[in-house]
């Protein structure tokens, strides 16, 4: 088995070669990835301009660095983009994410065994073609969540560039906390959380009372048009 390893935070990434390390024992190894961050770049693709590749040292590993996005390297998530990617081109996408900040980064060596259980998991499943998983720094243990949804309330910052010219930030406060059952619960509370994703998005129980009201308008439609005939044949 042949298997893509690829990120949104870039090449260089910490957390990226101990993914590789564990998806190692399930087949083949390629890393590719951006060679700057490119976290929440979700679906993007590089299209109006050129695109290069280099190979670079990344120890065991055949590993090369794309100056694009993550759709590049294989669409808000680039990991899960890049996942999505796989499963649009008939492959497995699993993605793999664990919160970091500019003032602390987790274990990624202690996360790896973990990893390695998920995978475990997953792999002799075929028939999950795309899944999320997100671990917390210090797991407990495994759930399978949903998606979580939440509302968010934007602020814009307005600032200036070092030429004097306005610039805006842009951050986001979520306004309720996570639904019981949800991935960001599970990470909240230190599980592991395995989402299984598709790609249709189709909202199947409003597209068939769409097409019941559809079908019970163009029958009502047909019997008035069928009463005006013949009401006319009888004036005649």
């Amino acid at each position: 088995m042949r298997i893509l390893i690829s990120n949104d935070d870039g090449i260089y990434s910490p957390g990226i070669m101990p993914l590789a390390k564990a998806a190692a024992r399930f087949g083949d190894v390629r890393v590719v990835a951006p060679d700057v961050e490119q976290s929440s770049m979700s679906h993007a693709i590089t299209s109006s301009r050129p695109l290069r590749f280099k190979r670079v040292n990344r120890g065991e590993f055949d590993a090369y660095s794309v100056n694009g996005t993550p759709g590049n390297s294989c669409w808000h998530s680039g990991t899960l983009a890049a996942a999505k990617q796989a499963a649009l081109l008939g492959s497995r996408g699993i993605a793999f994410s664990t919160n970091v900040s500019d003032n602390h980064e987790p274990d990624f060596s202690a996360l790896e065994p973990h990893v390695a259980k998920v995978l475990d998991l997953l792999m002799p499943n075929r028939t999950l073609c795309l899944v999320n998983v997100n671990l917390p720094e210090k797991p407990k243990g495994i759930r399978w969540t949903r998606q979580s949804v939440r509302h968010y309330d934007g602020k814009v910052v307005p600032d200036k560039d070092p030429m004097g010219r306005s610039i805006f930030w842009f951050t986001v406060t979520p306004l309720e906390g996570a639904g019981k059952g949800t991935d960001r619960w599970a990470v909240e509370h230190n599980w592991v959380s395995i989402t299984p994703l598709r790609l249709d998005l189709t909202d199947e129980a409003d597209l068939a009372r769409a097409l019941a009201i559809s079908s019970t308008s163009a029958v009502k439609g047909a019997r008035r048009r069928t009463s005006v005939r013949r009401s006319r044949k009888k004036r005649r």
